[in-house]
């Protein structure tokens, strides 16, 4: 004989169950308890102080009641109230395995009291003591199992009570009803309070990702205006090579042919490489960029830049000697940016305070130092949290540089950016690792 089959939605109700029995069987996560990632050590350890202050009230009472009002034998009334009490210290780590322990006490402790001389009037299937443990046991279980867990667990505990008034009604006083209302609003709480923490988590992790998101793409926007910027540095070098191979035989008399090939050679490559270059440059570039095609300043431009600080309300003054001797565009450029970023974040993030900026050349080095007090004026809490971006971009143009950058705060509540960029090119590229802004914090800039 054929079996007749299922119908859909008998099948699918019976899947719920199932799947609903089997997490009551396996818990939904590691054993650990609920504050366990709390920083303050007293929050951590509050859920243990909590079953076992719990556990000690419940355990006496409950064996005092038994004997003395249900008339229960001592032997019996001690191992079930052990039962029902003592799995409570196992709630903080893993309740589901509690509840299991509890129920089957409660469960059984309702069969004992059926017989018991002392249940006429009293509190039956579930005794005062076992509601209030109960309760306990439902708030720990809240907080760690899914919803399905615990409206199984809620539904359970429910049809117990129900079945148990079948069972004598005579006896029974209402107080499953109870159990079933507060258990399912203790519940509601624990659950609505583990979503809220777990959406706290969540915000919290998709904000840590989305400032490392931000920063990686503040430093490749950086960069690429690094290269933006070094194409015109690299190009005027180019050009000065490629005019120089091409008018090479007629400035120089008497060149055998094989130096004027040799020319013509170094001419033609160099003209490739400005192509190439050219070609790099357009991809770069942005949308909006043709401001970037302006020739790039240096520090002839400095004195520019601190009169415009001085006229934004900061009190500014500028040492840079009348000769640098021989400054590479490249390290022209970043020491001009460095002032620039430099003087900005002082206007942004300390409005009114004297600054002092300091250019010297020693022959192997170039040293930009920028040093501001404290601000003469209150701060907008928006202005104080710097995003870095100024610092990211000063960090690569040193790397560039093969130079070394020192920034931090003052004791007198100031800032200080001091760049220190070799006059020569260095012989490696340097080592050091991208700059990256601090993880442990936001950067002061």
């Amino acid at each position: 004989m054929s079996r007749a089959p299922v119908p859909a939605p008998l099948a699918d109700g019976l899947r719920h169950v199932r799947e609903a029995l089997l997490g009551l069987k396996q818990p939904s996560h590691a054993p650990a308890a609920p504050l366990a990632d709390s920083p303050r050590r007293w929050l951590r350890l509050a859920p243990y102080a909590v079953v076992l202050a719990l556990t000690a009230a419940l355990l006496p009472v409950t064996i005092s009641v038994l004997t003395n009002d249900y008339r229960v034998n001592g032997g019996i009334a001690g191992a079930l109230a052990t039962a029902q009490t003592a799995p409570l210290l196992l709630a903080v780590a893993r309740p589901l395995q509690a509840w299991w322990i509890v129920f089957a006490a409660d469960v059984l402790g309702a069969a004992v009291l059926l017989g018991a001389d002392g249940t006429a009037g009293r509190s039956w299937p579930w005794t005062p003591m076992g509601v209030v443990g109960y309760l306990g046991l439902m708030l720990f279980l809240g907080l760690r199992e899914p919803r399905r867990t615990l409206l199984t667990v809620w539904l359970v505990t429910g049809a117990t009570g129900f079945l148990f008034e079948m069972v004598s009604q005579k006896r029974s006083d209402g107080i499953h009803v109870l159990l079933f209302v507060l258990s399912g609003v203790v519940l509601l709480f624990a659950d609505i309070l583990r979503t809220r923490g777990e959406v706290q988590r969540k915000l919290a992790e998709q904000e840590t990702i989305s400032e490392a998101e931000r920063a990686q793409r503040t430093l490749l926007e950086e960069r690429a205006r690094i290269a933006r910027e070094l194409h015109d540095v690299v190009a005027h070098h180019m050009s000065v090579i490629t005019v120089q191979a091409d008018s090479a035989p007629y400035r120089i008399q008497g060149l055998p042919d094989g130096a004027q090939e040799e020319f013509a050679t170094i001419a033609s490559g160099a003209r490739e490489s400005l192509a190439e270059m050219r070609r790099l440059l357009a991809v770069l570039r942005s949308e909006g960029s043709e401001a970037e095609r302006a020739p790039q300043p240096g520090l002839g431009r400095v004195q520019q830049l601190v009169e415009a600080t001085v006229r934004a309300g900061v009190p500014a003054e500028l040492s840079l000697p009348a000769r640098l001797g021989d400054v590479p565009q490249a390290v022209d450029l970043s020491a001009y940016r460095i002032v620039q970023e430099a003087l900005a974040n002082v206007i942004r993030h300390a409005p009114g305070a004297a600054t002092r900026v300091s250019v010297a050349a020693d022959g192997a080095y170039l040293t930009v130092l920028v040093v501001n007090g404290p601000s003469a004026e209150p701060v907008a809490p928006l202005e104080t949290t710097g995003t870095g971006h100024g610092l990211v971009g000063m960090r690569e143009r040193v790397r560039l540089t093969g130079g070394t950058l020192d920034t931090g705060a003052l004791p007198d509540g100031g800032f200080r950016i001091a760049a220190r960029l070799p006059l020569t090119p260095p012989a490696t590229a340097p080592a050091t690792a991208p700059a990256t802004p601090p993880t442990n914090g936001k950067d002061p800039r």
